[in-house]
């Protein structure tokens, strides 16, 4: 199943399939968010935005507007 990372909940992971828009592309895959990549939820804010994701072996605090666009392959 393929879902967007914002509407993973905590401790949830897959690997990153896609991104929505192309103009993040070259922002998130700065940060190692590429295609291929294993994503695990962290932590949500209490307030849910930001949210914290542990991808290419480091955390990495996202707002859930971003996290939207980010479609992640579940197992």
């Amino acid at each position: 199943m393929v879902k967007r990372l914002s509407e993973f909940a905590i401790g949830e992971s897959g690997v990153i399939e896609k991104f929505e828009k192309d103009e993040i592309y070259l922002k998130l895959m700065e940060m190692g968010c590429v295609p291929g990549e294993v994503v695990s939820v962290e932590n949500i804010a209490p307030l849910g935005d930001p949210i914290s994701i542990k991808v290419a072996g480091y955390l990495l605090s996202m707002r859930k507007d971003e996290a939207a666009m980010i479609w992640v392959k579940t197992s």
